[in-house]
């Protein structure tokens, strides 16, 4: 298993790799570093927390927050990395390679929690269908309370 993840990683740097080369930017350790973080990270992630989370793993890197933020923009820009806003708090991010998931957004403490339901994707896509519409993808967000909130 452990192979095979290499070889996902290194299907993905090569990708990001080339991305950076068409839009006349170099590849640096730095960026590097903010990929593999995402990629080994089962998590989502503010620019901010994400900052940190790599300080603290790469202490000898010197890597800026302006850095981290423009090189979300790119990953996202290129559907590498997605994406959840969350208005004025910004957004938070997670690797775009995982299998389609929704996501329930906890408005107290902001956790995120993915779920998959194939009786909401089929229900979507008959809807689609009725309507005479080709769904190409889409994105649900479910807002609410989490249950540690609500035992607060």
């Amino acid at each position: 298993m452990k192979k095979l993840e290499n070889i996902e990683y290194d299907a993905l740097l090569s990708s990001f790799k080339e991305l950076l080369k068409q839009n006349g930017l170099k590849f640096t350790i730095q960026r590097e570093a903010i990929l593999k973080t995402l990629y080994s990270n089962n998590s989502h992630f503010t620019p901010d927390t994400l900052y940190l989370l790599i300080r603290e793993k790469y202490p000898d890197l010197n890597v800026g927050i302006a850095t981290i933020y423009r090189t979300l923009n790119i990953l996202e820009d290129a559907d590498i990395a997605t994406s959840i806003s969350f208005g004025s708090h910004g957004k938070k991010f997670e690797l775009g390679n995982k299998p389609h998931h929704d996501h329930m957004i906890c408005k107290k403490c902001g956790q995120i929690i993915e779920f998959e339901d194939k009786s909401i994707e089929q229900r979507q896509e008959k809807i689609a269908k009725s309507e005479g519409f080709k769904l190409t993808g889409h994105l649900m967000q479910l807002y609410g309370v989490c249950s540690g909130c609500q035992k607060k």
